[in-house]
């Protein structure tokens, strides 16, 4: 059965790549009607403490990933070295009370539930995918079933772009995937030397000050690369 489940997914994502390289791209297009869902999004891990998001599938979902990767909290966050993360409904105390920033801005955007499963081979942690409802609801025992499935596909995939010089079994390569916004790694990199900090603590003053100013954390990003913004030791960013 599972032998069956895996095949028929595998032709949907093939079939939604139209002959082109499959890509997480196609992964996502068949999981969102497979798991009933109205968006997805694919996370991969750069290293402790990145993450990047290398696919949305519209403006809520993108939406979704920048309040994740703003504000270091939601199921993406614990999903990436956790479990599965099945929030169907964000606005029960349990979830308020786990993403207290989270869960209403999500609510906000248009998403009621979210379910986060790990892209992840042992020990090795790839990334995470996320799927996105407008309503309130879990997964059904066959959705949840394609939606595993679909997210191994995905880890897949993400293996062999970073390994293309590994063909598939079909003898296809698939297209190697770069960061979405690289401006956030660059500038963290460039607030590590202005305050003298780790990598880790440089994001979260990124993150503080992106929160504070309610900005996109990429646009911060862009103004400390672009030396229009820098972090001094006495203050949260100093415009220059």
């Amino acid at each position: 059965m599972n032998a069956d489940r895996r095949t028929r997914l595998w032709s949907q994502v093939v079939e939604n790549a139209h002959g082109g390289p499959v890509t997480v791209e196609h992964v996502c297009a068949a999981a969102l009607p497979a798991a009933g869902v109205d968006g997805a999004a694919i996370t991969v891990v750069l290293g402790a403490p990145s993450r990047e998001t290398v696919y949305i599938t519209g403006e809520v979902a993108a939406e979704l990933a920048e309040l994740a990767l703003t504000l270091g909290e939601g199921p993406t966050v614990d999903a990436v070295e956790g479990g599965p993360v099945l929030a169907a409904d964000l606005t029960t105390s349990a979830c308020l009370a786990r993403w207290p920033v989270f869960a209403p801005a999500a609510v906000s955007a248009g998403v009621r539930a979210v379910f986060a499963l790990p892209l992840q081979v042992g020990a090795i942690h790839v990334g995470v995918m996320d799927l996105y409802r407008a309503e309130p609801g879990g997964l059904d025992g066959d959705q949840l079933a394609d939606a595993l499935l679909l997210a191994d596909t995905a880890c897949a995939l993400l293996l062999d772009a970073a390994q293309h010089d590994r063909p598939r079994p079909d003898g296809r390569r698939s297209e190697p995937i770069a960061p979405a916004h690289p401006e956030v790694h660059q500038a963290t990199g460039m607030i590590t030397v202005q305050l003298g900090v780790t990598a880790a603590v440089a994001l979260i003053r990124l993150r503080a000050y992106a929160y504070a100013h309610d900005r996109r954390l990429r646009d911060v990003a862009a103004d400390v690369v672009a030396r229009r913004l820098r972090f001094d030791r006495e203050s949260g960013g100093d415009s220059r």
